[in-house]
């Protein structure tokens, strides 16, 4: 029972104050229509018209009621008008909590002669945040929370900005554009912070060098600002052999070391595995264990 109340502490700080809401993934370099809706239907790769996917991801799994996270993506260009679109569903799953949404991505290409993409890009989102209360009341039976609803459907938006081309891809984002309310105090006491979908400020870039004519190294940064919270920085690289297989290293800021590996069959699938160190704010010698992440990636040629 401990560890679970550990696991609800941490989702009721993220709901309560200003800290990062939206869920992660090592593969962020990799399925970035999460982050940024101007990345819809966008490829370095001019041979990819778009791609489907999936990732599981669970954390601390050692804990009970510890993060874990199923989510499934999709973008292709539209060539003829000159845009893309983008889609991605998602199950957020932590303790006494759970985040259920799906999103509906528009961006709009703006193509130049050397081959680079300026594209913008907007995204509307429709969440239902769940909470079980009879979780909450084993452990806080007086808590005022529990006199609210236990599920709530919220809508968003977000908006980005990105350049790409066969090298270089960086853009920016803001995500939770509205800040929905998620009214889960109903009492009259006075309060000076109140549970709402806080804005997620998104900067990344991505650049492929080629060492030969048989390895890609990719470096890529991803940060990750909220006010009045820590800023999360991750970076790494991912190094590609053969156009086969690729491994990666990363680094966030604010948590754990990423390893990761993967294998593209035939230039289509890829497969990954990413394994998470963790330092913040549970690490693997206070017996929280680590995280554990699966890609599935389709590319339509």
């Amino acid at each position: 029972m401990k560890k679970l109340i550990i696991a609800a502490a941490f989702i009721a700080s993220a709901a309560a104050t200003k800290a990062q809401q939206l869920h992660s993934s090592s593969f962020y370099d990799l399925q970035g229509i999460l982050q940024n809706p101007a990345l819809a239907g966008v490829h370095q790769d001019a041979e990819i018209k778009g791609y489907a996917g999936a990732t599981y991801r669970q954390q601390w799994s050692n804990i009970s009621g510890a993060p874990k996270t199923f989510s499934a993506f999709g973008s292709f260009e539209l060539p003829q008008l000159k845009a893309g679109i983008g889609a991605y569903a998602y199950n957020d799953k932590t303790g006494p909590t759970s985040r259920t949404g799906v999103a509906a991505q528009f961006s709009k290409h703006i193509r130049f002669n050397d081959g680079g993409v300026f594209s913008l890009g907007l995204e509307a989102r429709l969440q239902q945040y769940s909470v079980d209360m009879n979780k909450l009341a084993e452990s806080l039976p007086n808590d005022p929370v529990l006199g609210a609803q236990d599920n709530r459907m919220k809508f968003d938006a977000g908006f980005g900005i990105a350049y790409t081309n066969k090298q270089w891809q960086f853009g920016a984002s803001v995500s939770q554009l509205v800040q929905s309310k998620l009214d889960v105090y109903t009492g009259n006491l006075s309060r000076t912070d109140e549970a709402k979908l806080y804005r997620h400020y998104y900067f990344s870039g991505k650049y492929n060098w080629n060492v030969d004519n048989h390895t890609v190294i990719s470096p890529n940064i991803m940060v990750t600002y909220l006010p009045n919270a820590p800023t999360e920085v991750v970076m790494g690289a991912r190094v590609t052999h053969h156009n086969l297989l690729w491994w990666g290293l990363g680094y966030r800021t604010t948590q754990s070391w990423m390893l990761s590996a993967g294998l593209n069959i035939h230039q289509k699938l890829s497969l990954g595995y990413a394994f998470d160190i963790y330092s913040a704010p549970i690490s693997s010698f206070d017996g929280g264990h680590n995280a554990h992440e699966f890609l599935l990636r389709f590319n339509f040629k």
